[in-house]
């Protein structure tokens, strides 16, 4: 009997370490993002440093690489545009409906709605204009701070990730989703700076919320639908 309810705890203690682990560092680095707003140097000379890293030093309008990497960078980027989210949650709500896993597509609609409105609310407040060190690669339309694109990146993927690991024991599989998941994330914030249409310190407090956001989804998923969780 003992060693049943050791077994079910352990499981339990390493889920919650692993939520620690990425809530201090989400934490981290949402401090060192805004500790760039308030800063000519510091956070934000590395800003600054990272940015023109990645750019021509004779032709400042040219970012790194062929032209065919910059095309591949506006694709990754659009991982993150809210077409491309807002069409993969309708097929994988679909998905979820056919499977008749209504509270999850309720938990989809409000992890993405929750993450929109955390972006646009800070957006509205902080109101950090864009990077005008180099030219940009890419449209944009709104503030700075946060990286919109960067933050929705990371809550959609890996909001996809934990629902459509409900459908496999293999331990394995779940963490290749989730995995794949950060990649895609991971790739969309990069992205964003190497167009230059964000500073990296916005990309970092993207991934930051973004992360948060997931910890605390993550913490109330199993209470909802009862399965297992990350």
């Amino acid at each position: 009997m003992t060693g049943s309810v050791d077994s079910a705890i352990a499981p339990r203690e390493r889920r919650w370490s692993r939520r620690l682990v990425i809530g201090f560092a989400a934490l981290a680095l949402l401090a060192l993002a805004v500790s760039s707003l308030f800063a000519d140097g510091g956070a934000h000379t590395l800003d600054r440093q990272i940015m023109l890293l990645l750019r021509d030093p004779q032709a400042m309008d040219d970012p790194l690489g062929p032209n065919w990497f910059e095309d591949v960078m506006r694709d990754m980027t659009g991982l993150g545009g809210i077409g491309v989210v807002v069409g993969a949650s309708l097929l994988l709500a679909g998905y979820l409906w056919l499977q008749r896993r209504r509270g999850d597509v309720v938990i989809l609609a409000l992890s993405l709605i929750g993450a929109q409105l955390i972006s646009a609310v800070a957006k509205l407040l902080i109101s950090r204009p864009r990077p005008d060190l180099v030219s940009h690669e890419a449209e944009i339309y709104s503030a700075s701070f946060p990286s919109g694109h960067t933050l929705m990146a990371t809550v959609a993927w890996v909001t996809f990730a934990m629902l459509l690991a409900a459908d496999f024991n293999d331990r394995r599989v779940r963490d290749y989703l989730l995995l794949t998941a950060w990649i895609v994330a991971i790739a969309v914030g990069c992205s964003r700076i190497y167009l230059g249409v964000h500073w990296p310190s916005d990309v970092l407090a993207g991934w930051a919320v973004g992360a948060l956001w997931m910890v605390l989804l993550s913490r109330l998923v199993p209470r909802l639908r009862g399965i297992k969780s990350y």
